[in-house]
C-alpha cells in the first residue's frame, strides 16, 4: 500500500482521539513545548474568535486560523489592508475546516483565530521542514522551497541524500540545526505509528511549525511514483505488515 493509500486509509479508519489536539494550532504549541521545552516554540501574539477593528501587535506577523490549512496571511507592514483580512477571518471561522476531504480531525478542533511574530528573514518565508516519523523514527525531511513564488519541495533520506526527482538540481544546504529538528521530531511523535512534525530554522534556532496526521489530505504526488510505496512501506513496517516479495 502507498503512503497516499495510507493516509485515506487513516482518514477512514483510524479515529484517534490524539489527532484532534494535534490538528489544534494552539494545543499542538502546548504539546510541544511540554516535550521539548518554551524555547522551541513560536509565541503567541493573540488568540480569539473576532480580529479587532485595528491590528494592535507589531508588524511584521502573521495571522492564521486554529482550526484549519492554508488559511492564513503574512503582515509585513502597516500597509496591509486590515478590513479584507477580518472578511477573510470571518469566512474561516463560519465553518469547520475539513470535512471536505474526510480530514475528521479538524472537526473537533475548536474554531479560532491567532496571530503570531513574523519569524523569517527581510520579509522572506523561512524554509520549511517537514519531517517523517514512522514509530519513533525519523525516515524523511520534505523541504519546501519558495513558498510564495515558486512553491516546490524535495524530499531527503534521514541520512539527507536526495529520494525524490529535482528537474532544477540545486539542492539546498541543511542547516547546522537540522540534526537537532530531527532528534525533536522523533521525540514528539514517539507515541505514534506515524507523524510529521514541521520545524523552520530562524536566526534564534529551530522552531517547531505544527503536526500534520494527514500529509496532504493522501493527494500529492511523489516523484518518482515509486517513492510513494517506498514511504508506505515504512508505516507498514511500523503496523507489523509483512513486505510483499
Amino acid at each position: 500500500m502507498s503512503f497516499t493509500e495510507r493516509v485515506q486509509h487513516r482518514k477512514l479508519f483510524d479515529h484517534d482521539p490524539r489527532f484532534a489536539r494535534l490538528t489544534d494550532k494552539i494545543a499542538a504549541k502546548a504539546y510541544a513545548a511540554d516535550r521539548l521545552g518554551s524555547d522551541w516554540v513560536i509565541p503567541t501574539l493573540w488568540q480569539g474568535n473576532a480580529l479587532p477593528p485595528e491590528p494592535v501587535w507589531p508588524t511584521p506577523f502573521v495571522l492564521k486560523a486554529r482550526h484549519g490549512c492554508n488559511q492564513s496571511a503574512f503582515c509585513r507592514d502597516a500597509q496591509v489592508d486590515w478590513q479584507q483580512l477580518r472578511a477573510a477571518s470571518v469566512r474561516w471561522m463560519a465553518k469547520s475546516y475539513g470535512c471536505w476531504l474526510d480530514e475528521w480531525a479538524y472537526r473537533d478542533v475548536p474554531r479560532g483565530l491567532l496571530v503570531e511574530p513574523f519569524i523569517g528573514s527581510d520579509g522572506v518565508l523561512p524554509v520549511d521542514y517537514k519531517i517523517y516519523v514512522f514509530g519513533g523514527r525519523a525516515e524523511y525531511v520534505q523541504v519546501h522551497l519558495d513558498r510564495e513564488t515558486a512553491h516546490r519541495w524535495l524530499l531527503f533520506d534521514r541520512d539527507l541524500a536526495p529520494v525524490s526527482n529535482d528537474p532544477r538540481g540545486d539542492h539546498p544546504a541543511f542547516p547546522a540545526s537540522i540534526g537537532a529538528m530531527i532528534a525533536a521530531a522523533e521525540t514528539l511523535a514517539a507515541d505514534f505509528d506515524f507523524l510529521r512534525c514541521d520545524f523552520y530554522d530562524t536566526d534564534a534556532g529551530p522552531r517547531f511549525g505544527e503536526f500534520a496526521v494527514y500529509p496532504g489530505s493522501g493527494l500529492d504526488p511523489f516523484d518518482p511514483v515509486e517513492l510513494d510505496y517506498a514511504i508506505g512501506a515504512k508505516w507498514g513496517q511500523v503496523l507489523g505488515e509483512q513486505p510483499i516479495i
